[in-house]
């Protein structure tokens, strides 16, 4: 099977380090550039994330290539429109 030239992660409410050891996981499994993706509150954890991978557990193998910010018309209850902040960050190896 060939390997994955490119991964999403979603970041939601789990603990930074679930999102850490996923990440680090693709990039094991073959992957070339993984994306991190979040909205709302999520988005310090995906920070959080990008920054303990590349400075503490692929340290000098991979680069923040690009931050992308965003915002996202949700839907809420009662069917009022609202808009949220998002972000995808960019991580390949080197």
């Amino acid at each position: 099977m060939a390997a994955q030239q490119e991964a999403t992660i979603l970041v939601g409410k789990k603990p930074t380090t679930n999102y850490v050891i996923a990440t680090v996981m693709q990039f094991n499994q073959g992957s070339r550039r993984v994306i991190l993706k979040a909205r709302g509150s999520a988005i310090a954890r995906a920070v959080a994330a990008a920054t303990m991978v590349r400075d503490r557990f692929l340290a000098g193998q991979v680069d923040v290539k690009e931050v992308k910010l965003l915002s996202d018309k949700i839907t809420g209850q009662g069917g009022k429109e609202r808009v949220v902040a998002a972000i995808e960050i960019v991580i390949e190896r080197k």
